[in-house]
Protein backbone atom coordinates (compact mmCIF):
# COMPACT_ATOMS: atom_id res chain seq x y z
CA UNK A 1 0.00 0.00 0.00
CA UNK A 2 1.35 3.42 -0.94
CA UNK A 3 1.01 5.41 2.25
CA UNK A 4 1.90 8.63 0.52
CA UNK A 5 -1.30 8.59 -1.52
CA UNK A 6 -3.44 8.70 1.59
CA UNK A 7 -2.60 12.24 2.71
CA UNK A 8 -1.05 15.56 1.76
CA UNK A 9 0.60 15.68 5.20
CA UNK A 10 4.20 14.40 5.07
CA UNK A 11 5.01 14.69 8.76
CA UNK A 12 3.34 15.13 12.14
CA UNK A 13 4.42 17.25 15.11
CA UNK A 14 3.97 15.97 18.66
CA UNK A 15 2.82 18.38 21.34
CA UNK A 16 4.65 16.25 23.87
CA UNK A 17 5.12 17.41 27.44
CA UNK A 18 5.05 21.16 27.92
CA UNK A 19 7.25 21.99 30.90
CA UNK A 20 9.90 24.54 31.74
CA UNK A 21 13.43 23.73 30.58
CA UNK A 22 14.62 22.71 34.06
CA UNK A 23 11.55 20.54 34.65
CA UNK A 24 12.00 18.95 31.20
CA UNK A 25 15.41 17.68 32.33
CA UNK A 26 13.94 16.16 35.50
CA UNK A 27 11.07 14.50 33.58
CA UNK A 28 13.55 13.17 31.00
CA UNK A 29 15.70 11.59 33.72
CA UNK A 30 12.63 10.03 35.37
CA UNK A 31 11.40 8.54 32.09
CA UNK A 32 14.91 7.35 31.19
CA UNK A 33 15.23 5.64 34.57
CA UNK A 34 11.75 4.08 34.18
CA UNK A 35 12.60 2.77 30.70
CA UNK A 36 15.94 1.32 31.80
CA UNK A 37 14.23 -0.30 34.80
CA UNK A 38 11.61 -1.70 32.43
CA UNK A 39 14.29 -3.17 30.14
CA UNK A 40 16.39 -4.64 32.95
CA UNK A 41 13.39 -6.01 34.87
CA UNK A 42 11.73 -7.73 31.93
CA UNK A 43 14.97 -9.09 30.47
CA UNK A 44 15.95 -10.45 33.89
CA UNK A 45 12.58 -12.20 34.26
CA UNK A 46 13.01 -13.84 30.85
CA UNK A 47 16.55 -14.97 31.69
CA UNK A 48 15.45 -16.26 35.10
CA UNK A 49 12.61 -18.35 33.67
CA UNK A 50 14.81 -19.67 30.87
CA UNK A 51 17.65 -20.54 33.25
CA UNK A 52 15.73 -22.28 36.06
CA UNK A 53 14.07 -25.66 35.24
CA UNK A 54 11.76 -25.21 38.25
CA UNK A 55 10.00 -22.45 36.32
CA UNK A 56 9.48 -24.46 33.14
CA UNK A 57 5.73 -24.85 33.39
CA UNK A 58 2.73 -22.93 31.97
CA UNK A 59 2.39 -20.09 34.47
CA UNK A 60 5.98 -18.95 33.91
CA UNK A 61 5.90 -19.75 30.20
CA UNK A 62 3.23 -17.05 29.85
CA UNK A 63 5.04 -14.72 32.26
CA UNK A 64 8.13 -14.86 30.04
CA UNK A 65 5.97 -14.03 27.01
CA UNK A 66 4.42 -11.12 28.93
CA UNK A 67 7.89 -9.79 29.79
CA UNK A 68 8.94 -9.94 26.12
CA UNK A 69 5.75 -8.22 24.94
CA UNK A 70 6.11 -5.49 27.60
CA UNK A 71 9.66 -4.85 26.44
CA UNK A 72 8.61 -4.55 22.77
CA UNK A 73 5.40 -2.67 23.56
CA UNK A 74 7.16 0.14 25.42
CA UNK A 75 10.07 0.24 22.99
CA UNK A 76 7.69 1.27 20.20
CA UNK A 77 7.01 4.63 21.89
CA UNK A 78 9.39 5.43 24.74
CA UNK A 79 12.75 5.78 22.87
CA UNK A 80 11.18 8.27 20.44
CA UNK A 81 9.66 10.16 23.38
CA UNK A 82 13.06 10.35 25.10
CA UNK A 83 14.74 11.63 21.94
CA UNK A 84 12.03 14.27 21.52
CA UNK A 85 12.88 15.73 24.92
CA UNK A 86 16.08 16.99 23.26
CA UNK A 87 14.27 18.99 20.58
CA UNK A 88 11.85 21.88 20.69
CA UNK A 89 10.11 20.65 17.52
CA UNK A 90 9.13 16.99 17.91
CA UNK A 91 8.43 15.55 14.46
CA UNK A 92 7.78 12.17 12.89
CA UNK A 93 7.27 11.31 9.22
CA UNK A 94 3.83 10.20 8.02
CA UNK A 95 5.09 6.68 7.27
CA UNK A 96 6.95 6.56 10.58
CA UNK A 97 3.78 7.58 12.39
CA UNK A 98 1.75 4.82 10.73
CA UNK A 99 4.47 2.26 11.52
CA UNK A 100 4.51 3.32 15.18
CA UNK A 101 0.71 3.06 15.35
CA UNK A 102 0.77 -0.38 13.73
CA UNK A 103 3.34 -1.94 16.09
CA UNK A 104 1.86 -0.25 19.15
CA UNK A 105 -1.53 -1.88 18.50
CA UNK A 106 0.10 -5.18 17.54
CA UNK A 107 1.88 -5.53 20.89
CA UNK A 108 -0.98 -4.02 22.91
CA UNK A 109 -3.42 -6.58 21.49
CA UNK A 110 -0.93 -9.41 22.07
CA UNK A 111 -0.64 -8.28 25.69
CA UNK A 112 -4.43 -8.39 26.11
CA UNK A 113 -4.52 -12.01 24.99
CA UNK A 114 -1.49 -13.03 27.07
CA UNK A 115 -3.34 -11.72 30.13
CA UNK A 116 -6.36 -13.79 29.08
CA UNK A 117 -4.23 -16.90 28.63
CA UNK A 118 -2.66 -16.34 32.06
CA UNK A 119 -6.12 -16.04 33.64
CA UNK A 120 -7.18 -19.33 32.04
CA UNK A 121 -3.99 -20.94 33.32
CA UNK A 122 -4.80 -19.82 36.88
CA UNK A 123 -8.39 -21.07 36.45
CA UNK A 124 -7.11 -24.51 35.41
CA UNK A 125 -4.58 -24.63 38.26
CA UNK A 126 -7.03 -23.70 41.03
CA UNK A 127 -10.38 -24.97 39.76
CA UNK A 128 -9.14 -28.14 38.01
CA UNK A 129 -5.91 -29.02 39.88
CA UNK A 130 -6.08 -32.77 39.19
CA UNK A 131 -6.36 -32.17 35.44
CA UNK A 132 -4.09 -29.12 35.26
CA UNK A 133 -1.19 -30.68 33.35
CA UNK A 134 -3.62 -32.31 30.91
CA UNK A 135 -5.52 -29.07 30.29
CA UNK A 136 -2.40 -26.89 30.07
CA UNK A 137 -0.17 -29.28 28.13
CA UNK A 138 2.70 -28.09 25.95
CA UNK A 139 0.63 -28.09 22.75
CA UNK A 140 -2.10 -25.95 24.32
CA UNK A 141 0.44 -23.45 25.69
CA UNK A 142 2.16 -23.08 22.33
CA UNK A 143 -1.20 -22.70 20.57
CA UNK A 144 -2.34 -19.98 23.00
CA UNK A 145 0.97 -18.13 22.70
CA UNK A 146 0.84 -18.29 18.88
CA UNK A 147 -2.78 -17.11 18.92
CA UNK A 148 -1.75 -13.91 20.72
CA UNK A 149 0.53 -12.98 17.79
CA UNK A 150 -2.02 -13.92 15.12
CA UNK A 151 -4.82 -11.96 16.77
CA UNK A 152 -2.47 -9.01 17.36
CA UNK A 153 -1.56 -9.07 13.66
CA UNK A 154 -5.22 -9.07 12.59
CA UNK A 155 -6.20 -6.35 15.06
CA UNK A 156 -3.36 -3.98 14.17
CA UNK A 157 -3.98 -4.44 10.44
CA UNK A 158 -7.64 -3.54 10.89
CA UNK A 159 -6.84 -0.47 13.00
CA UNK A 160 -4.10 0.73 10.64
CA UNK A 161 -6.19 0.18 7.51
CA UNK A 162 -9.09 2.15 9.01
CA UNK A 163 -6.73 4.99 9.95
CA UNK A 164 -5.24 5.06 6.44
CA UNK A 165 -8.79 5.45 5.13
CA UNK A 166 -8.77 8.98 6.55
CA UNK A 167 -7.42 12.01 4.73
CA UNK A 168 -4.89 14.25 6.46
CA UNK A 169 -4.42 17.67 4.87
CA UNK A 170 -3.61 19.76 7.95
CA UNK A 171 -3.28 20.62 10.76
CA UNK A 172 -0.57 18.10 11.62
CA UNK A 173 -0.03 18.67 15.37
CA UNK A 174 -0.71 15.53 17.44
CA UNK A 175 -1.81 16.18 21.01
CA UNK A 176 0.28 13.32 22.38
CA UNK A 177 3.87 12.05 22.56
CA UNK A 178 3.33 9.18 20.09
CA UNK A 179 1.16 8.26 17.13
CA UNK A 180 -2.10 6.68 18.20
CA UNK A 181 -5.55 6.51 16.70
CA UNK A 182 -7.57 8.82 19.00
CA UNK A 183 -5.38 11.94 18.51
CA UNK A 184 -4.89 11.17 14.79
CA UNK A 185 -8.63 10.98 14.14
CA UNK A 186 -8.97 14.55 15.44
CA UNK A 187 -6.67 15.74 12.62
CA UNK A 188 -8.58 14.10 9.75
CA UNK A 189 -10.02 16.37 7.06
CA UNK A 190 -12.92 14.01 6.28
CA UNK A 191 -15.94 12.89 8.26
CA UNK A 192 -14.69 10.35 10.81
CA UNK A 193 -18.01 9.26 12.32
CA UNK A 194 -18.15 5.85 10.66
CA UNK A 195 -14.44 5.06 10.96
CA UNK A 196 -14.40 6.27 14.57
CA UNK A 197 -17.26 3.91 15.39
CA UNK A 198 -15.53 0.99 13.64
CA UNK A 199 -12.27 1.65 15.49
CA UNK A 200 -14.06 1.83 18.83
CA UNK A 201 -15.92 -1.39 18.01
CA UNK A 202 -12.69 -3.19 17.08
CA UNK A 203 -10.90 -1.96 20.20
CA UNK A 204 -13.94 -2.74 22.31
CA UNK A 205 -14.13 -6.33 21.05
CA UNK A 206 -10.48 -6.88 21.97
CA UNK A 207 -10.33 -4.95 25.25
CA UNK A 208 -13.73 -5.79 26.70
CA UNK A 209 -13.70 -9.34 25.29
CA UNK A 210 -10.37 -10.10 26.99
CA UNK A 211 -11.33 -8.31 30.20
CA UNK A 212 -14.64 -10.17 30.47
CA UNK A 213 -12.84 -13.47 29.86
CA UNK A 214 -10.42 -12.63 32.67
CA UNK A 215 -13.33 -11.56 34.89
CA UNK A 216 -15.24 -14.81 34.32
CA UNK A 217 -12.09 -16.81 35.08
CA UNK A 218 -11.67 -14.98 38.37
CA UNK A 219 -15.31 -15.48 39.35
CA UNK A 220 -14.67 -19.23 39.18
CA UNK A 221 -11.24 -18.87 40.81
CA UNK A 222 -12.53 -16.87 43.78
CA UNK A 223 -15.45 -19.25 44.17
CA UNK A 224 -13.03 -22.19 44.35
CA UNK A 225 -10.69 -20.39 46.76
CA UNK A 226 -13.55 -19.66 49.17
CA UNK A 227 -14.31 -23.38 49.31
CA UNK A 228 -10.82 -24.19 50.61
CA UNK A 229 -11.20 -25.10 54.28
CA UNK A 230 -7.97 -23.72 55.74
CA UNK A 231 -7.00 -20.05 55.90
CA UNK A 232 -3.43 -20.94 54.89
CA UNK A 233 -4.70 -22.83 51.85
CA UNK A 234 -6.85 -19.88 50.81
CA UNK A 235 -3.92 -17.51 51.28
CA UNK A 236 -1.59 -19.60 49.12
CA UNK A 237 -4.21 -20.01 46.39
CA UNK A 238 -4.97 -16.31 46.29
CA UNK A 239 -1.27 -15.34 46.31
CA UNK A 240 -0.76 -17.17 43.00
CA UNK A 241 -3.43 -14.94 41.40
CA UNK A 242 -2.88 -11.59 43.13
CA UNK A 243 0.06 -10.50 40.94
CA UNK A 244 -1.76 -11.33 37.72
CA UNK A 245 -4.95 -9.58 38.85
CA UNK A 246 -2.98 -6.45 39.79
CA UNK A 247 -1.22 -6.09 36.43
CA UNK A 248 -4.50 -6.80 34.59
CA UNK A 249 -6.14 -3.86 36.37
CA UNK A 250 -3.16 -1.62 35.62
CA UNK A 251 -3.36 -2.49 31.93
CA UNK A 252 -7.07 -2.73 31.11
CA UNK A 253 -8.50 0.23 33.01
CA UNK A 254 -6.34 2.95 31.39
CA UNK A 255 -6.70 1.29 27.96
CA UNK A 256 -10.49 1.20 28.28
CA UNK A 257 -10.49 4.90 29.18
CA UNK A 258 -8.71 5.77 25.92
CA UNK A 259 -10.10 3.32 23.35
CA UNK A 260 -13.72 2.59 24.23
CA UNK A 261 -15.05 6.12 23.94
CA UNK A 262 -15.25 8.67 21.10
CA UNK A 263 -12.09 10.67 20.38
CA UNK A 264 -11.81 13.83 22.46
CA UNK A 265 -9.20 16.43 23.32
CA UNK A 266 -8.96 15.53 26.99
CA UNK A 267 -5.59 16.62 28.38
CA UNK A 268 -5.80 13.67 30.77
CA UNK A 269 -5.33 11.29 27.82
CA UNK A 270 -1.57 11.95 27.71
CA UNK A 271 -1.18 11.18 31.41
CA UNK A 272 -3.18 7.97 31.03
CA UNK A 273 -1.06 7.03 28.00
CA UNK A 274 2.12 7.40 30.06
CA UNK A 275 0.70 5.01 32.63
CA UNK A 276 -0.01 2.12 30.24
CA UNK A 277 3.03 2.64 27.97
CA UNK A 278 5.71 3.25 30.63
CA UNK A 279 4.54 2.78 34.21
CA UNK A 280 2.56 -0.49 33.93
CA UNK A 281 5.24 -2.39 31.91
CA UNK A 282 7.87 -1.19 34.40
CA UNK A 283 5.80 -2.33 37.40
CA UNK A 284 4.91 -5.76 35.98
CA UNK A 285 8.27 -7.46 36.78
CA UNK A 286 8.37 -5.76 40.20
CA UNK A 287 4.86 -6.93 41.09
CA UNK A 288 5.58 -10.51 40.02
CA UNK A 289 8.89 -10.75 41.86
CA UNK A 290 7.65 -9.17 45.09
CA UNK A 291 4.73 -11.59 45.40
CA UNK A 292 6.31 -14.76 44.03
CA UNK A 293 8.75 -16.72 46.17
CA UNK A 294 9.63 -19.11 43.32
CA UNK A 295 10.72 -16.25 41.06
CA UNK A 296 12.69 -14.57 43.87
CA UNK A 297 14.43 -17.86 44.67
CA UNK A 298 15.29 -18.40 41.00
CA UNK A 299 16.68 -14.85 40.75
CA UNK A 300 18.92 -15.46 43.76
CA UNK A 301 20.15 -18.66 42.10
CA UNK A 302 20.80 -16.83 38.82
CA UNK A 303 22.94 -14.28 40.67
CA UNK A 304 25.08 -16.99 42.22
CA UNK A 305 23.28 -17.16 45.54
CA UNK A 306 23.24 -13.40 46.17
CA UNK A 307 19.90 -11.95 47.26
CA UNK A 308 18.52 -9.87 44.41
CA UNK A 309 15.13 -9.04 45.95
CA UNK A 310 14.37 -8.86 49.62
Amino acid sequence: MDLGNQSTVTEFIFVGFQFSESLQVIIFVLFLFAYLALLVGNIFIMLTIWHDPRLHYPMYFFLAKLAFIDLCYSSVTVPKMLVDFMFEKKTISFNGCIAQLYFFHFFACAECFIFTAMAYDRYAAICKPLHYMTIMNKRVCIFMAAATWVIGFVHSNIQTTLTLGLSFCGPNVINSFFCDIPPLILLACTDTTMIDAMIIANSGIVTLGCFLSVLVSYVYIISSILKIRTAEGRRKAFSTCASHLTVVIFFFFPGSFIYTRPSTRYSADMIVSVFYTVVAPMLNPIIYTLRNEEVKSAMRKLRGGKVFVQ
